[in-house]
């Protein structure tokens, strides 16, 4: 089987010899962190294990390192989950989640290709998908593979804390968050309402079409083409509230075939952490 690196149907992944495999469910509701659990007990793709964004994929003890909202687990945390997955180099993994790769799933598939994994996609669709393809669903936690023994590291040119690369960049810095927000019309999550002085914004829900699919590879890169204007993929920096959706428009630019962009992991929730960096609201 061909590796997926960004996205991958319900049809090929239904195919996949299950031997070769690493499923995670990354259902995840903020409101509620329990849900995502919940819902993966009473029902999840055969054989996925479940990682929850704020327990798995963040360390919440950070917080106060002005990381914000989701900082990155240390790499020793992140090896011990992939050591309870079962995960072994040359594996395929499959993530998703129910928001379009949103609300978790562009997270891990960002975390992993940060420690150098590049046989990871999110699946187009998300749970909901696989459910319309009529395709088997197990209830209960599965069983994870025998635990093995990975040494991973996070790639420190990706890996973006400082808030100064945000105060002297060369390229565009694209904001992930929904338009009102940006705008600071309104703000439910974090301090201060508003944005990066100079940030673009390109809300996630953009990169999906109304089936809750990513849309073709083409149109994403025609419609982040106009905010790139002549600047080259590498030199866009992601960011959102806190780290978790900028991913998303990561994940749609590599589909897209525009290569190298980068996350600034604390995002706004971060950049607000510090009241003496200044805010807009245009």
């Amino acid at each position: 089987m061909t590796p997926k690196t960004t996205l991958i149907d319900v049809g090929e992944l239904a195919s996949w010899p299950p031997q070769e495999l690493l499923i995670v469910d990354c259902r995840f509701a903020l409101a509620d962190p329990e849900q995502g659990w919940r819902d993966y007990l009473a029902g999840h793709i055969p054989g996925a294990v479940h990682a929850s964004l704020d327990r798995d994929l963040s360390d919440l003890s950070r917080q106060a390192e002005g990381l914000g909202r989701h900082p990155l687990p240390h790499e020793p945390a992140f090896n011990a989950l992939l050591a309870s997955w079962g995960w072994q180099e040359g594996m395929q993994v499959v993530c998703y989640d129910a928001a379009g790769g949103a609300l978790a799933a562009a997270r891990l598939w960002w975390m992993l290709r940060l420690v150098g994994v590049s046989q990871v996609a999110v699946l187009d669709g998300g749970y909901a998908a696989w459910l319309a393809a009529g395709l088997p669903v197990e209830t209960g936690a599965a069983v994870p593979s025998p635990p093995s023994t990975p040494s991973v590291h996070y790639d420190p040119w990706q890996l973006l804390f400082d808030p100064a690369v945000l105060e002297d960049m060369n390229g565009p810095l694209i904001d992930a968050r929904a338009a009102p927000r940006y705008r600071g019309d309104v703000e439910p999550l974090d301090r201060v309402a508003g944005h990066v002085p100079g940030a673009l914004n390109r809300p996630f829900a953009d990169n999906l079409g109304e089936d809750g699919r990513f849309k073709p590879a083409a149109q994403l890169r025609e419609e982040f083409a106009d905010l790139l204007g002549t600047n080259p993929p590498a030199a866009v920096i992601h960011m959102c509230g806190s780290g978790v959706t900028a991913c998303h428009n990561l994940l749609a630019m590599e589909h897209a075939g525009l290569h190298g962009s980068r996350l600034y992991a604390p995002s706004w929730s971060g950049w607000v952490s510090n009241p003496a960096r200044p805010v807009a609201t245009d």
